[in-house]
């Protein structure tokens, strides 16, 4: 028998969105898409006017690369095998204003037998297996 055409490739999709966090960056207000239900861990200075943010899931790393492939329409480049690390690039780097490129960045954190990301918010710890890190593209940077 032939093997059966292949479906056209989708976004994964989580099981059930996660309500908005209150005070969380949304894809509007970064220019660039998180993935639906991950978590809000926090916003850190990147340096020359740059923010990180950074978001936690407990979808495995190669789903949350395959999605940022779809939505972004860009294959990333894989930057570190060991742990899995991607990146996709987001808009132009200015070495003379910026401290990073903008860009989302994907990362395994369970490499080595790890249990994942620590993340602790008051008296909540929770672990993440992969964190996506989003730098936001300058206002009205080209792609």
């Amino acid at each position: 028998n032939p093997p059966a055409p292949a479906e056209p490739a989708q976004p994964p999709q989580p099981a059930a969105p996660a309500a908005a966090q209150a005070g969380a960056p949304t894809g509007e207000s970064l220019g660039v898409p998180v993935y639906p239900g991950a978590d809000y861990i926090g916003t850190f200075d990147a340096g020359r006017g740059q923010s990180y943010y950074l978001f936690g899931t407990k979808v495995p790393y190669t789903d949350i690369v395959n999605y940022y492939k779809i939505v972004l329409k860009d294959k990333g480049e894989e930057v570190f095998d060991a742990p899995g690390t991607y990146m996709f690039e987001v808009g132009k780097f200015r070495e003379e204003s910026m401290a990073f490129p903008p860009g989302v960045t994907v990362k395994d954190y369970t490499w080595n037998g790890s249990e994942g990301y620590l993340a602790v918010k008051g008296a909540t710890a929770t672990r993440y297996p992969t964190i996506i890190q989003i730098v936001p593209p300058a206002a009205g940077g080209e792609r």
